[in-house]
């Protein structure tokens, strides 16, 4: 793989723009690498202001930056993929057309959230409305309508691009919608297709579910909300989602989306995909069960999601300054890894497990390809699952059963056909029948000589591409035995988005066991993994029948000195060894001195460069001053559920709630040595005083608002109940009087409580003299602080300005209007202050979903 890299690399046209969601290698793996990571995709359709107008850097002519639109064709491009027959030549010119036009904006309502409903109903009953004047002619005939195969009505296409959206004045009242209830976590900016890998995964509350690449988090999110859907006020789910980006970069703008879930089932973690690790434990040892119902022995998943790195050309009509930059080598360069992520994704999968595989390109050398070698490596205990009876009214082709390879301006339809001096760069998986070079006879082989090549069409020049008079796939080209028509192409004719392509993995038996040779598969479904030892262990024998793929994953010898693999119990190193992550890490006594396969020491814990160290907090005394204050129910269970990132457990700061799963997997982690490199675990609960507020406050931490929704139903101190009024009241003015509220009990009961952190929930009636303290899901509650004579409210502005614009919207809908609400600020005397934008320079996604 970094061999091949390397190689491609030369071609100053190759230059691939990562869809995502990690790169190829760890911290200085690869300048090329890294390189390309930094050169992500303008999700604009303007140049930037600091780009020059190309026809200015002649000579003869001065330089100008006025803008000039993006050149939105490419010969190679059109060749290429004509070649592949991805569409019907009578499409051909429909299909390029769309991708020459911007992306429709699109977004997803958290059905997870509090005011799902209310968000809905007014997108159905005030948007829908107030913007059909607003369709473009030639267009769609709806300004924005539900996306008829997203369950619910919770997922909407917007018939208006993001730069129409930015631009457009009449559009200004939605665009602030959007702004506020993505920034809030109500709803997600998210393109249409990228909203499908997670239905597919047909994920249960109970489950724990790992998504492999996971920045900037859109499909993180989306997995949260469908752990959380059916969860009831004051409880959390069993399962759980790790999600994992390489880049710590990309893992705080994954937070960053994440933590508007408020949730305390959630794990980011900072690991190459493919050697992400196994935690492993040795079963014959005792360790702390931290009072779990089982122990876990092994870190393994219900669902995983493997959302590979691509080159991404599948987002053109979002990025289409990829149109200039390109060429077939890009989907080539990423094969390999796409392949390496999907077998450790499969690894770390339980038997009777679903793991959906799935790119934004269009190449079938990174889609089919890859999920026929998986299959090929896996021998039979994983299947292609036929999942066209799901979500039927999502338009969806199936995948192809032959395509070709091309390089260097010739087309290869089989292996056979590749010569010897360019088998290191074009791979044998990359075929549809995957014929491994080693066992062809050299009398198929082509000599390192330039002979003409009877099945290769030869094109003019190393980096374009010479279409066929008659582009229709030969019936010589070899067609894959696997079931590939069940995988899925999303094209973007077909319903107006980008492009996607998804397959469904299901896992049926243990991954199977390898021979001497790597290549050969043999089928084991009821073998056991071996109990080695983490300190101990010794070396596996890769010939034995009881050594499983999950330990040691299938080599093949063409790759062997170009690909990395890291399993539980093996490691399989090459030259390239002092690139890697671990390689790089200065507290690991294991980088002093030569790797033996089978051996591991633990990693110290808390050793994680640049990663503060997760530590369960059993501070009995603070533990006990926050329960007396607040009041909290015994049901409430702390024990082994409060973690912090402090090491100074004297001036520990924020203290973090862990769900059950979450706090079993921080166990093992423990146990095996802290393997998991976490960079944000858990939901804030606690926060510190200030100096000045604690000063006279009992309780040196308050409630956090992220944490306030779980721990509320237990509160039994500390909380008052508001008239609607004066509930309106604080959120408007922040700080109100005690003697300033229009419920005069209230303002008393207020002024009653000890000075601190309070909890304030609006009543559902006019009086709260009678009012009980019952809280379920549609309760409305906020933070407060007691001071000497008023109550100052403790969320931030833009909470407040949401809280209020859905009370309003409640108390329209009951004096009987339509739900229609105008300007805001008629309603409360004041201005409804723009959401600041996030300005990332890292990710445009991110940046997109806030704009």
């Amino acid at each position: 793989m970094i061999f091949q890299i390397k190689t491609l690399s030369k071609n100053p046209n190759w230059a691939p723009q990562l869809h995502s969601r990690e790169t190829m290698g760890g911290a200085g793996r690869s300048r090329t690498q890294r390189k390309h990571f930094r050169q992500n995709r303008q999700n604009v359709w303007k140049r930037s202001k600091s780009d020059p107008d190309p026809s200015s850097l002649s000579s003869d002519k001065p330089q100008t930056t006025h803008w000039t639109p993006f050149e939105t064709q490419n010969p190679s491009f059109d060749s290429y993929y004509k070649e592949q027959r991805i569409v019907d030549p009578q499409e051909w010119e429909q299909f390029v057309a769309i991708l020459r036009t911007p992306l429709p904006a699109s977004f997803r309502i958290n059905s997870s959230s509090q005011f799902a409903d209310d968000i809905r109903s007014q997108l159905e009953n005030d948007f829908v409305h107030s913007l059909r004047a607003e369709v473009v002619e030639g267009g769609e005939t709806e300004a924005i309508r539900p996306l008829a195969w997203y369950p619910g009505n919770f997922a909407w296409h917007s018939n208006f691009s993001r730069m129409e959206l930015r631009k457009n004045q009449t559009l200004e009242r939605f665009h602030e919608f959007l702004k506020l209830e993505n920034e809030i976590g109500n709803i997600t900016r998210q393109e249409a297709v990228s909203m499908v890998p997670p239905l597919f995964l047909d994920v249960h509350p109970d489950h724990f579910v790992l998504d492999m690449c996971a920045a900037p988090g859109s499909k993180t999110f989306q997995l949260l909300e469908i752990i959380h859907q059916s969860t009831k006020a004051g409880s959390l789910p069993d399962g759980m989602v790790i999600a994992n980006d390489l880049d710590v970069q990309r893992c705080n703008l994954l937070i960053h989306q994440t933590k508007r879930m408020c949730t305390a089932n959630l794990i980011v973690t900072n690991h190459e995909a493919q050697h992400f690790p196994g935690c492993r434990l040795n079963k014959n040892k005792n360790y702390e069960k931290m009072e779990s119902d089982h122990n876990i022995h092994q870190l393994v998943f219900d669902r995983v999601l493997c959302d590979v790195p691509c080159s991404g050309d599948g987002t053109l009509r979002k990025a289409p300054d990829m149109w200039r930059k390109w060429n077939s080598g890009m989907g080539q360069g990423l094969h390999s890894l796409q392949v390496l992520i999907a077998m450790r994704g499969l690894s770390l999968l339980k038997v009777g497990g679903r793991m959906v595989y799935s790119t934004c390109s269009m190449n079938p050398i990174e889609n089919e390809a890859v999920v026929a070698e998986v299959l090929r490596r896996c021998g039979g205990s994983v299947e292609l699952v036929d999942v066209s009876s799901e979500l039927p009214q999502l338009i969806r082709r199936p995948g192809l059963k032959r395509w070709k390879v091309y390089d260097k301006g010739s087309w290869f339809v089989s292996s056979k056909d590749v010569p010897k001096f360019r088998r290191s760069v074009i791979l044998s998986s990359m075929f549809p029948s995957g014929i491994r070079y080693q066992d062809l006879g050299d009398s198929n082989c082509n000599a390192d000589t330039g002979d003409d090549i009877t099945s290769v069409v030869n094109g003019k020049a190393e980096d374009g591409i010479e279409a066929l008079e008659n582009p229709v796939m030969s019936e010589s080209a070899e067609a894959s035995n696997f079931p590939l028509e069940h995988c899925m192409r999303i094209m973007p004719h077909d319903q107006n988005t980008g492009a996607f392509f998804i397959a469904v993995l299901q896992k049926v038996s243990p991954l199977p066991a390898l021979l001497e040779k790597p290549s050969t598969i043999i089928d084991e479904p009821n073998v056991e993994p071996p109990n080695h030892s983490l300190e101990d262990a010794q070396t596996p024998q890769i010939n034995s029948s009881e050594t499983t793929l999950e330990e040691v994953l299938a080599v093949p010898e063409e790759n062997v000195n170009d690909n990395i693999y890291n399993t539980e119990d093996l490691e399989v190193i090459t030259c390239e060894e002092q690139n890697s992550e671990e390689a790089k890490e200065p507290h690991n006594a294991e980088n002093t001195e030569k790797k033996v396969p089978g051996k591991r020491k633990l990693q110290s814990q808390g050793k994680w460069r640049g990663v503060d160290p997760v530590l369960f907090f059993k501070d009995e005394a603070v533990i006990n001053s926050i329960k007396d204050f607040y009041g909290i129910d015994e049901r409430f269970p702390f024990n082994g559920r409060l973690v912090t990132r402090n090491s100074d457990m004297s001036h520990v700061k924020r203290i973090y709630y862990v769900s059950k799963s979450v706090k079993d997997i921080l166990g093992l982690n423990f146990s095996v040595g802290q393997q998991l490199k976490i960079t944000s675990v858990g939901l804030k609960m606690f926060e510190r005083q200030t100096a000045r507020e604690g000063s006279s406050a009992p309780c040196a931490f308050r409630i956090s608002s992220e944490g306030l929704p779980i721990i509320l139903p237990f509160i039994t101190k500390q909380i008052v109940h508001a008239s609607p009024v004066d509930f309106k009241h604080l959120l408007q003015d922040k700080d109100v009087k005690f003697t300033d509220f229009a419920d005069a009990q209230f303002g008393e009961k207020a002024a009653n409580l000890l000075p601190g952190c309070c909890v304030v929930i609006m009543a559902k009636a006019s009086t709260v003299a009678t009012e009980s303290f019952e809280v379920d899901e549609s309760t409305i509650a906020i933070g407060c602080w007691r001071g000497r004579a008023r109550l100052s409210v403790m969320v931030t502005a833009m909470d407040c300005q949401e809280m209020l614009e859905r009370l309003l919207i409640r108390l329209d809908t009951e004096k009987g209007s339509s739900g229609h609400v105008g300007k805001l600020s008629d309603d409360v005397g004041g201005e409804v202050q723009p959401v600041q934008e996030l300005n990332d320079k890292n990710d445009d996604d991110v940046k997109a979903a806030v704009s």
